[in-house]
């Protein structure tokens, strides 16, 4: 019978595990689906989602429909029955569900209905096995202390995805943004207008960033069916949250408002975009040192003394033997 303290117990588990982590570094490239064509195929839906929804807007004898996608009865049902939005909703979760991608009420109501449910199945989870299983043999105090973390962390654990893909997101985004402003200036100073020029370069940089080439995409086709481009260039800075994105928008209401040429201010953007990039790539070069040197010290170390020590070790125990 094995016990954790056992040796051989804890050489077979390692080895299970450093199994297991090489076949899932390996078959994962090779499972993952085509996330890029899929996005790009719903990038290049939008416009026509805004040219119809146009259309409605201006047949007074028609519903105006909306480009956002609609939650499934059952699930609207749920959410409203519950009143989910008045206890569960808050701002600043709309506000991250936005910069994280997910546009539209059904995403809304998917993130309540998570917050409701996760914290009820850890806490069911958490409970049964303290309570009813009492695999621990903890003192009652204790098991309810961890069923009500289990619960918090139940209700906070939505928030942390969406804080993560929102990170994940903008990361993307700012990764591919001085390329995008690079060719948006080519397109720019090579005689397109400005909306084509983005219609352009949301096509260009997909392979880049599926994030920017939808937000492109759908700043292109505001532009091209808003009343006022300037609600289009706003949206796209509230979309993205970043400063780099706020700055060029900046630009281009300027160009906007008093007919300057864009050429030149969308130059010193871009070499400013750069520039940052890459201070942020040295600033991650020059903190790897002290990154590297616990995983040294745990794994590197052990084994080199192991290989230059073992055979003036066993030379020794020969001598003596």
């Amino acid at each position: 019978m094995y016990t954790i303290t056992d040796p051989q117990f804890l050489a077979m588990a390692l080895a299970a595990i450093a199994a297991a982590a090489s076949v899932y570094s390996i078959a994962m490239p090779l499972v993952s689906g085509d996330n890029l064509n899929k996005r790009l195929k719903a990038v290049s839906v939008e416009r026509e989602r805004i040219r119809a929804r146009e259309r409605e807007r201006l047949s007074a004898s028609q519903a105006r429909p909306s480009l956002r996608q609609r939650p499934t009865a059952r699930l609207r049902e749920i959410v409203d029955r519950f009143r989910l939005s008045d206890w569960l909703g808050t701002d600043s979760a709309k506000k991250q569900l936005a910069l994280a991608g997910y546009r539209g009420q059904k995403a809304e109501y998917t993130f309540l209905l998570f917050r409701l449910v996760m914290p009820i199945a850890l806490g069911l989870i958490s409970g049964f096995y303290l309570f009813v299983l009492n695999s621990f043999e903890l003192a009652a105090l204790m098991r309810l202390v961890i069923v009500m973390i289990a619960i918090y962390l139940g209700i906070k654990l939505p928030e942390i995805y969406l804080r993560n893909t929102r990170d994940k997101r903008q990361a993307s985004l700012r990764r591919a943004w001085p390329d995008a402003l690079d060719l948006l200036l080519i397109c720019v100073e090579s005689g397109m207008s400005i909306e084509q020029a983005i219609r352009r370069v949301s096509v260009e940089v997909g392979t880049n960033s599926i994030a920017l080439a939808e937000e492109l995409t759908l700043t292109s086709a505001e532009m091209s069916y808003l009343n006022d481009r300037r609600a289009a260039y706003e949206n796209l800075a509230e979309r993205t949250g970043l400063e780099q994105v706020k700055a060029v928008v900046t630009a281009l209401l300027q160009a906007e408002k008093y007919g300057t040429p864009i050429g030149q201010a969308l130059r010193v953007l871009a070499q400013e975009s750069r520039d940052q990039r890459m201070a942020e790539a040295e600033k991650k070069a020059a903190a790897l040192p002290p990154k590297l040197t616990v995983p040294m010290i745990v794994f590197f170390l052990p084994v080199l003394f192991a290989v230059l020590l073992t055979p003036a070790l066993i030379q020794v125990f020969e001598t003596f033997q």
